[in-house]
């Protein structure tokens, strides 16, 4: 068992029983983000795996994933999205190193 539930992602409009209409507000608003505009449905999928990537969200990879796949995206494309996520990560990582140099050199001198 792991702590993330394969069928949770099916689950997902529970997360509307407390509260409904905020829900749907929710659901309206996601469902129109990825609606064709001036990026296509497809552009868009792989925008949205490539975030999900960075995020790390298991339930978000799968859905992007097939959102992917079921828009035209193939795997040569996904993994270029995924590549540049993990570049945007890894050098978002890099440069906060200068906050380690600017503390340091604070204490130096």
């Amino acid at each position: 068992m792991s702590y993330y539930e394969e069928d949770d992602l099916s689950r997902f409009a529970d997360m509307g029983k407390h509260r409904p209409d905020l829900f749907e507000k929710f659901m309206a608003w996601y469902q129109a983000c990825q609606e064709d505009g001036a990026l296509s449905r497809r552009e868009k999928a792989l925008i949205g795996l490539a975030v999900a990537h960075a995020l790390q969200c298991p339930y978000c990879i799968d859905a992007y994933a097939q959102s992917c796949l079921e828009s035209g995206s193939n795997m040569e494309q996904m993994t270029e999205a995924i590549h540049m996520a993990s570049a945007l990560r890894g050098g978002a990582a890099l440069i906060h190193g200068l906050q380690a140099h600017n503390s340091v050199n604070k204490v130096s001198m």
